[in-house]
């Protein structure tokens, strides 16, 4: 019989609601036959296949394991709950283990996190970040002993856990010395409280910094950063940061692969932008309108990045923002690229790529339309 459930099980579709009436029969047989035994088999089943086409990485040099993609809950100012949630929940049912947060929307974002999390909290990779924190003084903001223990106890209540496993510094503190800040992190961490560090946003010399005094210390040491990592923007992260978490097995997130839906294929230079985007001046309802200046974004490197994506993508049958997500995932260094989603059709798309294999002829028309020309030094 186990042969037999194991045959049907690698062989069923690896979506849920792709389940067709006769496996539906096949599993109300299965209950009827074998009663629980059947029901602990199927129950086993469907985790496996929730996680068909999605791969998993260690973070950097630690043995925590996490999905190839962590959804991004900034949501866009996104005030709707219920849809937010069902991002959440659709995202987890395709695979994902890794969900990123922070105090956005005015700690919005954690409490939908929070909510949506309250039963498969322990299934999760969970990471939040701190800088700012809600309050008017000057003490509400930083990375100061005093905020980031305040800040850490706000999350864990809207988050409603009792522990994050990746808290991330979301900026550079310049106000405050890095000794504060990394010793109060590692108290959080023997505490129980946090389980991992990270940095978001820090230059390359303030990441070794940050090794160099933990080092010293013997306090807890970063395991990951988080930059802005796209085909549009190479330079900084390729230059310095990737060369420098290789050498000290930092793992690393990206965020806005998709360089804000520039890389999606509906932004065409000389076109207006669509509607309710971060690059459109009309306003949608339910969504914040848009903050970034189209015109000055969209040069003539970008629209031709934005081709090659086009020609590409139709050569795979994929569309455009898939191919530039497949482009980051092509990069052995990247752990796990942050991808939003305002609705849960647009994690299927997200996760609906997941399979494309880019090959060599793809990888260096987009390396060669997308390459950062060194800086020529003269003595």
């Amino acid at each position: 019989m186990l042969r037999c459930l194991k045959s049907s099980y690698f062989n069923r579709s690896s979506r849920l609601d792709a389940i067709g009436p006769s496996i539906w029969s096949s599993i109300l047989v299965d209950m009827l036959i074998f009663g629980n035994y059947a029901i602990r088999i199927w129950i086993l089943r469907s985790k496996f296949m929730k996680a068909q086409g999605v791969a998993y990485r260690n973070l950097g040099r630690t043995g925590l394991k996490v999905s190839q993609i962590c959804l991004g809950t900034a949501f866009r100012g996104q005030a709707d709950e219920n849809t937010c949630i069902r991002v959440i929940d659709r995202a987890i049912d395709l695979g994902c283990n890794f969900i990123d947060t922070a105090l956005y929307g005015g700690g919005q974002s954690e409490t939908f996190v929070g909510k949506a999390l309250k039963d498969k909290r322990d299934d999760i990779v969970l990471c939040t970040k701190v800088f700012g924190s809600i309050g008017n003084s000057p003490n509400h903001v930083g990375l100061s002993r005093l905020n980031l223990l305040r800040a850490l106890e706000d999350s864990l209540r809207r988050l409603q856990t009792d522990y994050v496993d990746l808290y991330l510094m979301h900026a550079f503190d310049a106000n405050t010395p890095l000794e504060e800040t990394l010793r109060a992190l590692d108290d959080m961490v023997r505490q129980g409280k946090v389980r991992y560090i990270g940095c978001s946003r820090f230059p390359a010399w303030k990441v070794m910094e940050s090794l160099w005094i933990s080092d010293v210390h013997n306090w807890e040491k970063l395991v990951c950063i988080q930059n802005q990592y796209n085909l549009l923007n190479r330079g900084e992260i390729e230059a310095e940061l990737i060369p420098l978490c290789e050498q000290f097995g930092l793992g690393i997130m990206t965020f806005s692969p998709l360089a804000i839906g520039l890389l999606t294929g509906k932004f065409r230079r000389g076109q207006t932008p669509p509607p309710g985007t971060p690059w459109s001046e009309e306003k949608l309802e339910g969504l914040s309108p848009g903050k970034y200046n189209f015109k000055e974004a969209m040069t003539g490197r970008v629209d031709r990045i934005i081709q090659t994506l086009i020609e590409i993508s139709a050569k795979h049958g994929q569309t455009p923002a898939q191919i530039a997500i497949a482009w980051v995932l092509a990069q052995d260094q990247i752990s796990s690229p942050i991808l939003g989603a305002d609705l849960p059709e647009h994690v299927d798309e997200i996760f609906a790529g997941l399979n494309c294999q880019l090959d060599s002829e793809d990888l260096a028309s987009l390396d060669q339309v997308s390459r950062v020309e060194p800086i020529q030094r003269y003595a």
